[in-house]
């Protein structure tokens, strides 16, 4: 009943779990070995405990599997993160959780799986027939990690089944997903077609699966979903720098229709910006990425709902949210613009000023009060933090190490690697095409952007990104001036 706690905890130390290569990234081999021993010590999933699938694998699935990638790396690119004596141990315990979660995609219809699961019991009797689409439609990079990791196509093949289920379900009319689905009749419970919770990741690892794992149709999804979404979520004026009109936003709409169903956004949208980074699309995450960083001016965090007409937060919680860092530092990464070195400043000031206490740093309760809650979410340590060192630590061997790396969508390090290209199964995927057509990892190009893809010119770099009158236009949208 509290959309503020998601049921994840599971009695199975999530924190540990979920922190490991942040230790890993930040170079600090003893911590990071020592955490990895505690883990290989002391959890278990043999428990009676019910958990979101999704939360699961994004958070304890991803990073069992990052640290025991970083463990095995012959190049160690982070120092010295071996353990004596290693025997996949984390591996072994990916593919036991990954095992317990696979009652989720039994008994159901349409191959969506249910968003609970009991680690020991299956799902439960009382579960609900109903799951968002980023839930069931984002597990595709760690199960297909974990598939070819082990040479078993088993979970992948599940996942990848759950995201063409969804695919097929969108609207004829706008190429729209709704946010809510019913895993037996395919009938879209939630009609509300957005880019932020209960969407969001999905769009995220649809790119992200074809940049690990090179399967052209993921691409070609992605670029579909991505046109659908400028051609009707987003409003405002065409270009980010130039022209008249507001500044561009992207709004939640009906699927069926492309009609405007609300006036906020939720702070998890601001994901967004990072990712038209990844594709290309710079200059529209340049404006988009304004906008969540004048609302975090404001109250010195982002609420988690905020009411872009009433120039209010609809909801006030705070409960230390990645998406703006993590946009922040990939917009850095992209333009080299120090403009982000002083958002990240601001962010981590914010952070300590209202944020921290005794042990650790405390949801925020109401972002105007600045009230605490006694909580500090897995993702803090997972991903706020690892994307606020990564900004300003330019030599970290995720920059320099010339190795390729990607995030997981819960901030979990993954090397890109050619062991991951090679899956061992062409015939058993439903309708994959022979591997020797699929694209190779260059020629990503994502269709129709509402701007330019080009690089920041030279020129701008030291400007302000955005041009001030029309940072100024985004400041009075927010109701900072």
């Amino acid at each position: 009943s509290n959309l503020n706690i998601n049921d994840v905890l599971g009695n199975y130390s999530l924190t540990l779990i979920d922190a490991l290569d942040t230790l890993a990234v930040m170079g600090n081999s003893s911590e990071f070995q020592k955490a990895v021993k505690l883990v290989i010590d002391t959890v278990s999933f043999d428990k009676d405990s019910t958990v979101q699938v999704f939360e699961a694998t994004i958070r304890v699935l991803g990073s069992l599997l990052s640290a025991h990638i970083i463990i095995t790396d012959t190049k160690q690119p982070f120092g010295d993160m071996t353990i004596k004596d290693y025997d996949n141990e984390l591996l072994h315990l990916a593919h036991d959780l990954a095992v317990r979660l696979l009652p989720a995609f039994e008994n159901t219809k349409t191959g969506i799986p249910y968003p609970r699961v009991n680690l020991k019991k299956g799902v439960p009797p009382d579960s609900h027939n109903e799951t968002c689409t980023a839930g069931a439609g984002s597990l595709l990079v760690e199960f297909g990690i974990l598939s070819r990791l082990l040479g078993d196509s088993t979970f992948e093949w599940v996942a990848r089944r759950a995201v063409k289920a969804l695919w097929s379900l969108r609207s004829n009319n706008t190429g729209l997903l709704g946010n809510v689905v019913n895993i037996q009749t395919g009938h879209w419970v939630g009609k509300q077609s957005g880019l932020g919770a209960g969407l969001d990741s999905f769009y995220e690892y649809l790119l992200k699966s074809y940049i690990l794992f090179g399967e052209k149709e993921d691409l070609e999804m992605f670029n579909a979903a991505y046109q659908n979404i400028q051609n009707h979520l987003r409003r405002g004026r065409e270009a980010c720098n130039e022209g008249e009109g507001d500044p561009p936003l992207y709004v939640n709409v009906n699927m069926y229709t492309g009609q405007l169903m609300n006036t906020w956004i939720d702070s998890l949208q601001a994901f967004f910006p990072g990712l038209q980074v990844l594709i290309g699309d710079v200059e529209d995450a340049i404006c988009l990425h304004a906008f969540y960083y004048a609302i975090w001016k404001r109250y010195g965090a982002l609420p988690e709902r905020y009411n872009w007409q009433l120039q209010a937060p609809d909801v006030p919680f705070y409960p230390l949210r990645p998406e703006l860092v993590e946009s922040t530092y990939l917009l850095y990464q992209a333009t080299k613009n120090p403009f982000y070195l002083h958002v990240g400043m601001d962010i981590l000031q914010s952070l300590e000023k209202y944020t921290k206490a005794k042990c650790g740093y405390a949801t925020l309760h109401h972002v105007v009060e600045k009230t605490k809650e006694d909580r500090m979410e897995s993702f803090f340590l997972s991903e706020t933090c690892k994307y606020l060192y990564l900004l300003f630590d330019e030599e970290n061997p995720v920059h320099k190490s010339g190795n390729k790396f990607m995030f997981t969508t819960e901030g979990h390090v993954v090397s890109v690697d050619k062991r991951f290209r090679n899956s061992l199964w062409e015939d058993i995927l439903p309708g994959e095409e022979d591997s020797a057509e699929k694209t190779k990892p260059t020629e990503l190009k994502a269709a129709n952007f509402s701007s330019n893809c080009n690089r920041v010119p030279d020129e701008r770099r030291y400007l302000l990104p955005l041009k001030s009158n029309y940072m100024r236009q985004i400041d009075r949208m927010v109701g900072l001036i």
